[in-house]
């Protein structure tokens, strides 16, 4: 026995739109970041030094913390670190703070940064501050750890995939650090992929 399914659209104030589907009625969809990749939402920013990394949890200074100075919603995508100096099997991983709306704006301190979009040239939306003295909001362990294999040369990296599932709205901010057996090695540079989508787009509070 068949069943007939009815798929409703609807457009950002509720009203039912039409959904395009192929002759046959295929209907296709895309996963959303490719087409805010499109737009030319998509960023990366990363810190342009490596600091030594953490022997216990973090408090109250951040490697990097991301400041949202803008009226858009920045969607966490990624979070990753590259280890710069190594220890032979030193291990890491990486831990994300969020802070609630309306905290202290950091130091903007000079960055790579660059659009996934080739289209766009590098822009200034984000505070990008190393070394940040921060609220203690929260801090937790995100994604896999890794380890470095050989001593004193770059080596490994670790990622976590947030992949939407942290919103930083207007006037907060993330903060990652890296935790790992030693404080001296491995060193790592710290940085993140996020779209800065607008509210009317894509409203958190949703």
């Amino acid at each position: 026995m068949s069943t007939l399914q009815e798929i409703k659209a609807l457009d950002e104030t509720n009203v039912a739109v039409n959904v395009k589907a192929t002759e046959g009625g295929v209907l296709l969809t895309s996963e959303i970041r490719r087409h805010w990749t499109a737009k030319g939402y998509g960023w990366s920013a990363m810190a342009t030094s490596a600091v030594a990394s953490l022997i216990v949890r973090p408090d109250t200074v951040a490697i990097i913390t991301f400041y949202n100075n803008t009226s858009k919603n920045f969607i966490i995508d990624r979070v990753f670190t590259h280890n710069l100096v190594s220890l032979t099997n030193g291990q890491f991983g990486i831990w994300l703070c969020v802070h609630p709306i309306g905290g202290a704006v950091p130091t903007n301190d000079i960055t790579v940064r660059n659009n996934l979009n080739g289209n766009y040239t590098a822009g200034t939306e984000g505070l990008f501050d190393n070394g940040a003295t921060v609220v203690d909001d929260g801090w937790f362990p995100y994604g896999k750890s890794n380890y470095s294999v050989t001593n004193d040369v770059p080596g490994s990296l670790a990622q976590a995939f947030i992949e939407g599932r942290i919103i930083i709205p207007p006037t907060s901010a993330i903060s990652a650090s890296v935790v790992a057996q030693t404080a001296a090695d491995p060193t790592n540079t710290m940085g993140l992929t996020y779209y800065a989508v607008p509210k009317d787009e894509y409203d958190c509070k949703n």
